[in-house]
């Protein structure tokens, strides 16, 4: 009777095992970047040079994958020094006091076809808030060296007035020089560690 109960326990436990894959940015290959309403008339863009993201799943479509993502907010670039430095004041990201932005996923679940729900916790200086994204999984290929690499299309908004970046100044036609949303949009390849 023992040797039954036993064998059942080992085989569910086997069962249960399921091989892990983890996955790294390959930050050559890899755009995080932002663009913004100015003056209302146009958008001003920029992205972050300096970042990392690791990914775990359980299987070859990665639904269900467990994502962490850290930016270095001091690499923030939009092709202007000095707009640059006032988006790392105290008036917006304030990176002497909060160096990092930080994403944790809840959820990565596959929709329809190449087509994914992304939700988790996004921090932004002191502030924790649920986002959501669409991601498209464009496919995963073996490069011409044997790594292994998946790529990624991830879009979605953010209001940064959650965030505490509230700073802006009016025009006198009544418009707002920085707009309250963000746009987010991102070029993902990973590489199977």
């Amino acid at each position: 009777m023992k040797k039954i109960f036993f064998i059942a326990v080992a085989f569910i436990l086997s069962g249960s095992v399921v091989a892990q894959s983890e996955w790294v940015t390959d930050a050559a290959h890899t755009t995080l970047q932002f663009s913004v309403s100015h003056l209302v008339i146009s958008e001003a863009t920029g992205n972050f040079k300096n970042f990392e993201a690791v990914v775990a799943t359980n299987n070859e479509e990665f639904n269900d994958a467990k994502i962490q993502i850290s930016v270095m907010v001091e690499s923030l670039d939009t092709d202007d020094k000095t707009r640059d430095q006032h988006l790392l004041s105290e008036d917006f990201f304030d990176v002497k006091s909060f160096p990092a932005i930080n994403f944790e996923s809840t959820s990565f679940k596959k929709i329809k076809d190449n087509n994914y729900k992304l939700i988790g916790n996004l921090t932004i200086k002191d502030v924790t808030k649920e986002v959501e994204f669409d991601v498209t999984h464009g496919g995963t290929v073996t490069d011409p060296y044997g790594v292994v690499k998946a790529g990624f299309k991830l879009e979605g908004k953010v209001n940064r007035f959650d965030y505490g970046l509230k700073w802006n100044t009016l025009l006198e036609s009544g418009g707002a020089v920085v707009g309250e949303e963000v746009s987010i949009n991102c070029n993902i390849q990973l590489k199977k560690l």
